[in-house]
């Protein structure tokens, strides 16, 4: 008697391990995303399946990010590792080979029709070229909404080959969002054109806005250009005073990742009033303005209208 006893119990612990065994991906697909604004749309698209590691947190600048060793431990246990791409992160390669990873990395920028940054700044990114730069394609696509949905597609191709037993729930979310992402195009559509044609020109910190300004008609100055690294001249800043003065720009705009004191000399010398802060190579922290795309690009248009059209 105790033998069967012993008999069933056993068999029922074995009935429950096997019922009870994670599939393959059933403990959440690990992902690493190389900055917050690809981390929030990895959410979007994975939900409660995925985890996700940023390596390039809220407002922080992966133009001049320095990796951590625990970045390279989460990019070596990833299944997963999402990355703008277009030279947009310099650390990538030096931290792709430093972890030794086996995760499939996945340029998101893929399908993304890219644009060439201002001749003005070519000569501060051919330089640039002996430390990874840029070339000469502006990397920061997901400024268009239009863009980011190739971005969350991607993602959810990229999720869909690593779990396969998840991709039509990842499908399914993309849809969703894609569906949130439309809505806001049409908002920012809106609120451009809700400013006059003469008065759409604003100064920021970095060349960071180029694919705005092709998508939407709004102009951008600035006097660094696409990467933050390099500090801009006394000539090349005397030269942005004058072109402003020339363009006659509406507002200007420190961005969450620079330092503000150039702006606000040039500010200062041209008599435009600072409109507030835009956010443009990273999200703000849970609890600030911009902690998710969606947030970010209405936090944007709403300063850029504000201080434009003193609303």
């Amino acid at each position: 008697m105790l033998k069967a006893i012993h008999v069933a119990l056993t068999l029922s612990v074995i009935t429950l391990t096997v019922m009870t065994a994670p599939s393959a991906f059933a403990a959440p697909l690990k992902v690493v995303a190389s900055f917050s604004v690809i981390a929030d749309f990895a959410k979007n698209v994975g939900r409660d399946r995925v985890e996700i590691t940023t390596i390039v947190g809220p407002n922080g600048d992966a133009h001049v990010y320095e990796p951590k060793p625990a970045d390279a431990v989460a990019m070596a246990g990833a299944d997963v590792v999402l990355v703008n791409g277009l030279h947009f992160e310099g650390f990538l390669q030096r931290l792709v080979e430093a972890s030794a990873t086996q995760a499939a990395v996945v340029e998101l920028t893929k399908g993304v029709t890219p644009i060439e940054f201002k001749p003005e700044f070519a000569e501060e990114d051919a330089h640039e070229q002996g430390h990874e730069g840029h070339g000469s394609l502006d990397p920061h696509a997901f400024q268009s909404v239009a863009n980011a949905k190739i971005y969350v597609r991607n993602i959810a191709d990229a999720f869909c080959a690593a779990d396969s037993d998840g991709c039509v729930g990842y499908q399914t979310n993309a849809d969703a969002y894609i569906k949130k992402l439309d809505a806001l195009d049409g908002e920012v559509r809106a609120a451009i054109a809700s400013i006059p044609e003469n008065k759409r020109v604003v100064i920021t910190s970095h060349d960071a806005f180029g694919y705005f300004e092709h998508a939407y008609g709004l102009t951008f100055l600035a006097p660094q250009g696409i990467s933050t690294d390099a500090e801009p001249s006394a000539a090349d800043v005397a030269k942005l005073i004058s072109q402003v003065k020339q363009d006659r720009a509406a507002a200007i705009f420190v961005e969450n990742i620079t330092n503000p004191k150039l702006i606000e000399q040039i500010a200062a010398e041209t008599g435009i009033k600072v409109g507030g802060t835009l956010y443009s190579d990273s999200l703000s922290p849970a609890d600030g303005p911009a902690s998710t795309y969606i947030d970010m690009m209405r936090n944007n248009i709403a300063q850029i209208k504000g201080a434009i059209l003193g609303s």
